[in-house]
């Protein structure tokens, strides 16, 4: 397969699974593995595609971000909270990445850590799609409460583990600690965009030198691929979990991260 052809289908990959509960990078370090290529020449790719999801959420959520902007001149109480809830949730995840960027790095290599993380975060999803009680509506990203944006920002750190997925840490973690739903999507989305951006800009910089402008295509490729995706995605996501829950995504999970243990294994 050409680099062409890979990088259309990595950045479709990215597009459908970096907002759902199901992790981006899992997926994509398991496709690397699949398709045969060298996980090194694909590490920076699959993190510098990251930004075309994001822009997907700006593009689809336009008039919060705005209104947001405008009340931020204003010193609107409702836009000052929304931007403190995303920052302290943003925070942790800036320190670890800091202090453990290395340690970090090199387990995205490790397709058997991401079938693991994809089982066990299944599970996890599954109980708290059981035990978990949030409300049927909530007050949206501005009145979650202070300590509850703390937490969900710690829980988020958990998707440093690859194959964890940041969305299902976020969320899931959002609706344990007594969010609504579609609160809790929303905010894993508005959280995405310091994250991702904070962290494709950091491995861009760092690899900056030995890119080249054959890389520098192949994720311009990639990015155009997945923000189509993305637009797509996230509109049904939302309707879908609103409606039906997570346990889809949770089977998928164990199914995908057994399915690849035992190829793993065998080949």
């Amino acid at each position: 397969m050409n680099d062409t052809l890979a990088a259309i289908l990595l950045g479709i990959l990215e597009g459908l699974t970096e907002f759902l509960p199901v992790s981006s990078t899992g997926h994509l370090i398991l496709a690397t593995e699949l398709l045969g290529f060298n996980q090194d020449d694909w590490e920076v790719f699959n993190i510098a595609i990251q930004p075309a999801a994001i822009l997907a959420i700006v593009v689809l959520y336009w008039r919060t971000f705005w209104d947001v902007a405008k009340g931020l001149l204003g010193f609107d109480k409702g836009a000052l909270a929304f931007v403190r809830n995303l920052l302290v949730a943003f925070f942790p995840a800036v320190l670890l990445g800091l202090a453990f960027g290395d340690v970090i790095q090199a387990l995205l290599g490790n397709a058997v850590l991401v079938c693991w993380s994809l089982i066990v975060g299944g599970v996890a999803i599954l109980a708290i799609e059981r035990w978990a009680n949030p409300p049927a509506e909530g007050p949206g990203v501005a009145g979650v409460p202070l300590r509850t944006a703390v937490l969900i920002g710690l829980v988020q750190c958990l998707a440093m583990i690859p194959g964890v997925s940041r969305s299902g840490a976020t969320i899931l973690g959002a609706m344990a600690f007594g969010v609504d739903r579609k609160t809790a999507a929303e905010f894993s989305f508005f959280l995405a965009v310091p994250t991702l951006t904070g962290a494709t800009v950091y491995q861009m910089a760092k690899h900056a030198t030995v890119l080249t402008a054959h890389d520098l295509e192949l994720i311009a490729i990639g990015s155009a691929v997945g923000f189509v995706t993305a637009l797509v995605v996230v509109k049904l996501f939302v309707a879908v979990v609103t409606k039906i829950g997570f346990a889809p995504f949770a089977w998928y999970r164990i199914v995908i991260g057994a399915g690849g243990l035992v190829w793993l294994t065998l080949r």
